[in-house]
């Protein structure tokens, strides 16, 4: 779930490189089994098959987990990490078996590989694939355009006043005591837009499902994608004389990387991104990816339904901490409501193949799940983004996400219909995606939690929704003009399949 031009599905290929991201109900508790492992060595265990990680997600407290534990180690596993705050175990084996057998000990609610290819051999990229540069001609006229007031590239951003962000921060850039955590491919906090609002102490490697804070252990590597950076940037990038500004560009950012050097975003890692954004007090988390190797991953299946509930206890508990949690929507042109979906992508770490899913048992993760706010992406003349995934009651507002130009042309001085942030080794480029419209919206609650310190998460998504500019259904849906319905809207005013809510607002973020 991060990515336009890839090959993972997550992402829409668009011509000229448009690089597009896709993102991405607590499963009730099952009684768990009487049965209990035997103590047998784990000698007697079979240990020849493929290295895989699985989530075990146990009843009970601390003393279930450590009972749990015994039988980890029965059954050929071996421990992680252990999040005993909501029971999920992160454990490593090599017994074909591991997932089988422990589900029968007790205390054990689910248990389920995260991946369907071995530890040691994935290939599959997530690089973002042509990711259109920003080119010197029009940095030099966008800076000449620039009024005393903007950065030298704000004239090229169209976004920020499409959700009045502009005149927001007339009033407010927002507060220092306010972090955005951006759980993706890792941000280089190095940019010159982002370090002067980066929080090393919200910042870690989360890839192993262990949190690993060694001093820049969360940027990407060489030759890694930019898109966490891309997505840090719209967010925080400091109003400060240099090149973009951010939705909210006074407050605090930060990096959690959970994209391995291949650009799978599994569960352990995103488990593990959640509970490290809650543990360091952060405010808002984004999350611009759905968590690999399924795109829906589904209720029914005994490995898929632990990965979900591992996310969903992960994301409720960093809410309960406070948190608000925002994610994408997808870049695959899905309803989302819609009675079935064909999924051909999954699981896309080995060899995918067709299925056709219920996307009320099947959820894209954690972009389904309870409590997260779920964004569409708009183009420049905000309507629905030609890719964006949409549907009733599952999207809840809408923002700025960038389509193919000759879609949605914005108005001048900007000249690109994508958005324009930061990327890696100081730069600057056009993607476009649900994944740059979910830190539109991030942006935004970092502001109304500016202005209302106190808020809780549900106070503070309540205020999102309530000041979102309602936008009608777009009917008929003819995106590529060519006579064809691409799409069909569904819902009132208020509340509809495109838009949600509507589009956010950051004027009102900072004035009610």
């Amino acid at each position: 779930m991060a990515h336009l031009g890839s090959r993972r599905g997550r992402a829409l290929a668009l011509p000229v490189g448009l690089a597009l991201t896709a993102s991405l109900g607590f499963l009730p508790s099952g009684a768990a089994s009487a049965a209990e492992l035997s103590d047998a060595p784990t000698s007697a265990v079979a240990t020849n098959g493929p290295k895989l990680t699985y989530v075990v997600n146990v009843a009970g407290g601390r003393w279930t987990a450590g009972s749990v534990k015994k039988a980890i180690a029965a059954a050929g596993g071996e421990v992680v990490v252990s999040y005993d705050q909501i029971g999920v175990i992160v454990v490593h084996s090599q017994n074909p078996e591991f997932a089988k057998t422990i589900r029968t000990a007790r205390g054990v609610v689910s248990a389920g590989a995260t991946r369907t290819a071995p530890l040691s051999a994935q290939t599959d990229t997530a690089v973002d694939e042509g990711a259109q540069s920003l080119s010197a001609a029009e940095a030099k006229a966008a800076a000449a355009k620039a009024t005393d007031e903007q950065d030298p590239l704000e004239p090229l951003q169209w976004d920020l006043p499409a959700i009045k962000a502009d005149k927001a921060h007339q009033k407010t850039l927002g507060s220092k005591r306010v972090t955005v955590a951006v759980i993706d491919t890792g941000v280089d906090d190095t940019h010159p837009d982002l370090a002067p609002n980066f929080d090393v102490k919200a910042s870690a490697n989360c890839v192993t499902g262990k949190p690993d804070t060694t001093a820049g252990s969360w940027r990407p590597n060489p030759g890694e994608s930019d898109h966490g950076t891309h997505v840090a940037g719209t967010i925080a990038a400091a109003k400060n004389g240099v090149g973009v500004t951010g939705v909210a560009p006074g407050v605090k950012v930060s990096g959690i990387k959970v994209s391995t050097p291949d650009g799978f975003f599994y569960t352990e890692a995103v488990v593990c991104g959640f509970m490290w954004a809650a543990e360091q007090g952060v405010e808002v988390t984004n999350n611009s990816y759905y968590t690999d190797p399924w795109m829906f991953a589904c209720k029914n299946d005994e490995d898929q339904k632990a990965l979900i509930e591992a996310v969903t206890r992960a994301s409720r508990y960093a809410e309960r901490k406070g948190t608000v949690n925002v994610a994408a929507a997808g870049n695959s042109k899905f309803d989302l409501a819609a009675d079935e979906i064909l999924d051909n992508s999954s699981p896309n770490d080995t060899t995918p193949g067709d299925r056709v899913i219920d996307p009320k048992e099947c959820l894209d993760y954690p972009a389904m799940l309870p409590g997260i706010v779920t964004v569409s992406a708009t183009g420049a003349k905000d309507l629905k983004a030609s890719y964006s995934n949409y549907g009733l009651g599952v999207i809840d507002v809408s923002a700025p996400g960038g389509d193919r130009t000759e879609y949605q042309t914005p108005d001048a001085p900007a000249v690109n219909g994508r958005i324009l942030s930061t990327t890696v080794n100081g730069g600057y480029n056009y993607k476009a995606g649900t994944s740059m419209a979910a830190p539109h919206a991030a942006g935004v609650l970092a502001l109304i939690k500016s202005t209302h310190p106190h808020a809780s998460p549900a106070a503070l998504k309540a205020l999102l929704y309530a000041q979102a500019d309602d936008r009608a259904c777009t009917n008929p849906y003819d995106i590529e003009g060519d006579g064809k319905i691409d799409a069909v809207c569904e819902g009132g005013k208020n509340k509809n399949g495109f838009y949600g809510a509507g589009l956010i607002d950051a004027l009102d973020a900072v004035r009610r």
